[in-house]
């Protein structure tokens, strides 16, 4: 099966939209989904509607063989082999498809846990780079959930430092098994599992990958951890104790295990994006139900003013995560045009490789769709709280669950920490290879400064000419840092979080620009978005500025900032109340 859209996405290099114009018509949007986009989206949510929602409190309760069977029951529909070869049992679908089931099933954080943690990363894995004999023996297992899938990576003592676990593999005397010992901790489905992908170093020095089954003696599962959120899903401690895996069942190369592990955490990262915008699109329907409802001072608190600000805001965020996350995904399927898994293991490895290039050149987005998404939510379950008032607090209301259910996702696939780091560290890398054009990028806008300022580009909106400002105030903190702390710059942590915050508001501002300039879809929440961001990147820059300079040449460079975010103010007021009053015309998120 080929990867169909409604719209061809010009291949392009990752990140390039902090150097370069991209047109409205290559930004991929919800708009383009196609009709086969649309029936799945469809059973997704029906089913979620049918099968998950009368069966959290259960799950909330630990009733882990009640999920099992709701996960097998997806399975039965195709929605745990979304990108899985229909050889092996799945679906044979594109990643638009994976991204769209995520959002339909994020209602519940805890089952969108057994579902991402099984046909992510539990899955694909193997998906793309197991031989044909492995792929052959686990893979309709997986499509079907005969076998729970689940991804053991994190040990007790490493964390985000993935390279330093200290699980062992070593050969066996005869050479046909690799025998593990060690232990993996926050492991998501791992009470459950039927199969896990286990990272272990061959002889303690080659980070390697490993297809290992419950089943194989030796392998056991710690306590149910009793966790803040996300109750109703399995997260044990996973033990190996001497355990024999037949060498058949190493997962590629020796040694080259963290190819593997930090590929699939890409796709994790932009699968997050959807789990997000579907779950801050459920609070934000919970919320307007909930203040059409109730009432105070004898009106409905729909009609309060501070009230509304923040329906508005939520779904203004959304509307940045959601056009963030899809761009990505086009971004991604750019490079993907033609595709087909084939009809040989040659060909199904070529494609392999193929797609795992394309998520790779675009893991610097992966990142801010992650670190973007996930602190949306945070932002629109914080509100749903607050518009219930004492009854966000209580367990009885759908907001209190959602509320701690959306934290761990600033821990998943790798902490917001971590991924801001590699915001700015994969910039700079990718600027020294020569794969991105920053330091001609930041000359020019040292050469633009030298010379004054200049006329706004004829015919150029207003909307346009912030995103080109804004794109100019990140290459003159990336230029600063770099003029003050060369290579040592890695060692500034908190200079390159600021300017990966200032990386991001670009990409929210441009992505969201795009969108409404090709489909004419949230004007009034691109016009908000863009005012605030402006003051918030203003804001993350000054830190950064001021720990590259100071006197003369530091107040030159303020100068310089307030010059590029200078802007006049919408009148944000009275578009947000248009905009909350769209939502609760319609009682769940809309965008015009």
């Amino acid at each position: 099966m080929s990867y169909k859209k409604q719209v061809t996405i010009m291949p392009r290099t990752g990140a390039s939209f902090l150097i370069e114009e991209h047109a409205a018509s290559e930004v991929f949007t919800p708009a383009d989904l196609t009709d086969e986009h649309r029936a799945i989206a469809r059973t997704a949510r029906e089913f979620f509607d049918r099968e998950v929602a009368p069966n959290v409190d259960a799950m909330q309760h630990g009733d882990r063989d009640l999920a099992v069977s709701i996960l097998r029951k997806a399975a039965a529909l195709g929605l745990e082999g979304i990108l899985t070869p229909e050889r092996y049992g799945g679906m044979e679908m594109d990643m638009t498809s994976v991204m769209v089931v995520a959002e339909q099933i994020a209602g519940d954080g805890s089952f969108a846990g057994w579902h991402g943690a099984h046909a992510g990363i539990g899955s694909l894995p193997l998906l793309l780079f197991g031989t044909e004999e492995q792929k052959k023996k686990y893979l309709p297992k997986l499509s079907s959930c005969e076998f729970v899938g689940a991804y053991c990576l994190t040990e007790p003592q490493t964390g985000s430092d993935a390279m330093a676990i200290k699980t062992r593999a070593d050969l066996s005397p005869d050479g046909t098994k690799y025998v593990l010992n060690g232990q993996k901790m926050w492991i998501t489905n791992g009470g459950k599992a039927d199969f896990f992908t286990v990272f272990a170093k061959i002889n303690g020095e080659q980070f390697s990958a490993f297809l290992v089954e419950r089943s194989f003696p030796g392998v056991s599962s710690g306590a149910e951890e009793q966790k803040m959120g996300i109750k109703g899903s399995s997260t044990t401690a996973v033990f190996f104790d001497n355990v024999q895996v037949p060498v058949e069942n190493l997962l590629g190369e020796p040694g080259r295990g963290h190819i593997i592990a930090f590929n699939i955490l890409n796709i994790g990262r932009l699968k997050l994006g959807p789990f997000a915008v579907g779950a801050a699109k459920h609070v934000l329907k919970v919320s307007l139900a909930y203040a059409k409802q109730r009432k105070a001072f004898g009106q409905e608190i729909a009609s309060f003013g501070m009230i509304r600000h923040k329906l508005a805001e939520m779904a203004i965020r959304t509307f940045a995560a959601e056009s963030i996350s899809y761009r990505t995904e086009g971004l991604i399927s750019g490079h993907l045009e033609g595709f087909t898994w084939g009809e040989s293991p040659a060909e199904e490895t070529d494609a392999a490789k193929r797609m795992m290039k394309a998520i790779e050149e675009f893991a610097i987005e992966c990142s801010m769709v992650k670190v973007y998404g996930s602190e949306v939510l945070d932002y629109v379950v914080d509100e749903g709280v607050q518009i219930h008032g004492g009854y966000g607090y209580h367990q009885d209301y759908a907001v209190e669950r959602a509320y701690r259910d959306s934290r761990i996702n600033r821990i998943f696939e790798g902490t917001n920490e971590i991924n801001r780091l590699l915001v700015t560290g994969m910039l700079l890398k990718r600027a020294q290879q020569g794969r991105l054009g920053l330091v001609k990028a930041v000359k020019a806008v040292t050469d633009e400064v030298l010379a004054g300022p200049s006329a706004p580009a004829s015919g150029e909106s207003e909307e346009r000419r912030l995103v080109r400002n804004v794109k100019k105030i990140a290459l003159l903190l990336l230029g600063s840092a770099f003029e003050k702390f060369g290579p040592a710059m890695e060692q500034q942590q908190e200079v390159l979080a600021g300017i990966a915050d200032v990386v991001m508001e670009i990409f929210a501002m441009e992505s969201a620009l795009l969108r409404t300039e090709k489909t004419s879809e949230g004007a009034d929440m691109t016009a908000v978005l863009l005012g605030d961001s402006m003051t918030r990147v203003e804001g993350f820059a000054k830190p950064v500025l001021a720990a590259c300079g100071e006197g003369d040449a530091l107040r030159q460079k303020m100068t310089i900032l307030r010059r590029f975010a200078k802007h006049e103010p919408v009148d944000a007021i009275t578009i947000r109340r248009r905009i909350s009053d769209r939502q609760l015309a319609a009682g769940h998120y809309v965008v015009c």
